[in-house]
């Protein structure tokens, strides 16, 4: 009547095994709810420390843009400032320029008409000698003006 066989003993210990097996994969799954709890705890904390400073740095990016915007303005007003000197400087040159010219070509014609009339006493020849090298005089200083301020120097 109670009879246990082999067969028996086989169930019984696949029971117990069974049991234990459930009781271990109940253990790992409280154990895993716990460090997912754990974890969703920190992650909040995380958020609620990152999003603030999330913030603030886009409130300095916007900052630093409009700083950025400022600079941007002064530079171009500095280079506006450049550009008109440069124009200011240029018309200058060649306002004085055409004088400098004429008077140095003046006094090498008067020097060379004056040292031809000593040498020749002809006053056709000294007053051409004296063209000659005004026009001689005015081309060297152009030349000279030329290379001092590059090809694009005004010459008269």
């Amino acid at each position: 009547m109670l009879a246990f066989s082999a067969g028996d003993l086989a169930y019984v210990a696949l029971s117990v095994f069974l049991v234990l097996v459930a009781l271990g994969i109940a253990w790992v799954c409280w154990r895993l709810g716990g460090t997912l709890g754990r974890l969703s705890a920190f992650l909040k904390g995380a958020q609620d420390e990152v999003l603030p400073v999330v913030s603030k740095v886009g409130t300095t990016i916007d900052h630093v843009n409009a700083q950025m915007e400022k600079v941007d303005r002064m530079t171009d007003s500095a280079l506006d400032a450049v550009q008109s000197a440069d124009v200011a400087v240029r018309t200058v040159s060649a306002a004085v320029t055409a004088p400098v010219r004429k008077l140095s070509g003046l006094a090498a014609g008067i020097s060379h008409g004056f040292a031809d009339f000593k040498v020749h006493r002809s006053l056709g020849g000294a007053k051409a000698a004296a063209r000659a090298a005004a026009a001689e005089r005015e081309a060297e200083l152009d030349e000279e003006l030329r290379e001092a301020g590059g090809p694009e120097w005004p010459t008269s």
